[in-house]
């Protein structure tokens, strides 16, 4: 009987110095690897400084990426979490290499699921009854698992529509927190060393905001707000928002209701299935009325409310019938204060206008701190105010790369970055990544303009009142 009681106390103290040395394994990891990337690239660059050949060059960047994709996606997939996230931010066509894109786009929805035991511990711990109190049925295997959650259809007694559940990862939030600390200490050196720009300010917001994301009352609650705010400014809301059961969420667990659709990672599979010509005109205007629906839901969001859903990757977009677009998880929100939304409208003008005066003003005016090295310098600033915050690619250009040797990001240093812009930033490179992959290549800038003007006009910034653009009905037809 001893024995079995000591046996069950080492057990005990095993498991808990392996949860106390988990984050310090999960440090060594990322330093080991990153280490490794890193002088992989610098090394590189010496050893392809001799070749003359640019041809040559170009095929032996091709293979150095795919060399750092493979270390990049191994990384991001054996440590799970918040590199998952990583993979989202990075991984995408205008912002990456082409081999990195090619790789981690695949991680965005390939987060481990947790162990139906385990949610079933989660679920009933928050909700005080068994699954079987609650639900007529419950699928034990998720339709989704990203970093911080999973999500299960399920049916509750006495309903004849299906829920979706969304339920917390146990112990995700302390590792996560480590992973982001980590993250802060490389930006911090990349930034002294290799790119002229506040990073250290970009990954301090993204704690904040993924920090909010273990809150499933507060995001309940920011469903609950933009759903609100889309429904009642249309006549039919540009995007579904999910309806919260309000009765049925914790801090850990969120009931919802289901909205069925498809990934739009999978929107060209689908079509192939429905024999439609991916490059055809009922495809184009599939595509067109997809990226019109999700940039008049966030022009609106961002700046008429300036409170707006700040995670718009591929694994929160569902195309349903007839085109229409759901945005899913409300975890990464952002609530702008009036003075940076209309700092930033006037930003979207100054774009929309190209008129790069204006747009060094914007910038003044928004707190974004620049420092010159190039003699255009107003021309510059433009094109950097372009590259960061609009999603129009130049002509020619397939792909941006805003750290390559010619671009305005290592002609202008960026040494402040307010930390809530980051938000916007990061949404406009999402919907940039969207509209490479559809195909479009439009300006967000542009068909923001005549909500930029609404905002700044009733917050009597603009004379004259705001105009109606015809953007939207030159490129999308009717509205």
């Amino acid at each position: 009987m001893n024995g079995i009681a000591s046996r069950f106390d080492f057990k005990e103290i095993q498991d808990k110095v392996s949860l106390h040395l988990r984050p310090w394994h999960r440090s060594f990891q990322f330093w080991a690897r990153t280490a490794d990337i890193y002088t992989g690239y610098k090394v590189f660059q010496v050893r392809v400084s001799f070749v003359k050949d640019v041809q040559k060059q170009h095929a032996m960047w091709e293979r150095q990426h795919e060399l750092a994709a493979d270390k990049i996606y191994s990384m991001c997939s054996d440590l799970g979490g918040f590199f998952l996230k990583v993979a989202q931010i990075i991984g995408k066509p205008d912002l990456a290499p082409a081999a990195w894109v090619r790789k981690l786009v695949t991680l965005c929805d390939q987060a481990p699921a947790t162990p139906f035991a385990a949610v079933q511990l989660v679920l009933e711990k928050e909700m005080g009854q068994s699954i079987g109190e609650i639900f007529e049925k419950f699928d034990v295997n998720p339709l989704g698992s990203a970093s911080i959650a999973q999500v299960h259809r399920a049916r509750l007694k006495g309903d004849k529509e299906d829920v979706v559940v969304k339920v917390q990862h146990p112990g995700i939030q302390d590792l996560m927190m480590t992973d982001i600390r980590n993250l802060q200490a490389f930006a911090l050196y990349m930034q002294k060393t290799d790119i002229e720009f506040d990073l250290y300010s970009v990954t301090k917001e993204m704690e904040k905001q993924i920090g909010y994301e273990f809150d499933f009352l507060r995001e309940a609650n920011a469903m609950d707000r933009i759903r609100r705010f889309l429904y009642e400014n249309n006549k039919k809301s540009p995007v579904q928002v999910p309806t919260v059961l309000k009765d049925l969420v914790t801090r850990r667990v969120l009931v919802m209701e289901y909205i069925d659709g498809i990934p739009i990672l999978s929107l060209g599979d689908e079509m192939a299935k429905r024999g439609i010509n991916p490059g055809g005109k009922m495809a184009a205007a599939a595509k067109q009325n997809i990226l019109k629906s999700l940039t008049l839901a966030y022009g609106q969001m961002i700046l008429k409310s300036g409170f707006f859903h700040a995670d718009p990757h591929p694994g929160n977009i569902l195309i349903c019938k007839g085109s229409e677009v759901a945005l899913l998880d409300y975890g990464q929100v952002k609530d702008l204060p009036d003075q940076l939304r209309l700092g930033y409208a006037n930003l979207v003008l100054a774009i929309a206008d190209n008129d790069p005066a204006k747009a060094k003003e914007s910038y003044r005016e928004l707190g974004i701190g620049t420092v010159s090295n190039c003699e255009n310098e107003q021309q510059e600033l433009f094109r950097l105010a372009q590259t960061m915050f609009d999603t129009k690619l130049p002509p020619g250009v397939a792909m941006l790369q805003p750290f390559s040797e010619d671009s305005s990001i290592k002609k202008i240093g960026v040494q402040s970055f307010p930390e809530e812009l980051f938000s916007v930033l990061r949404t406009v490179h999402l919907l940039r990544g969207l509209s490479v992959g559809l195909g479009i290549n439009y300006s967000c800038a542009e068909q923001w303009r005549p909500i930029a003007e609404e905002a700044l006009y009733n917050a009597g910034k603009l004379k004259g009142g705001a105009k109606r653009s015809g953007y939207w009905r030159r490129y999308f037809g009717r509205n």
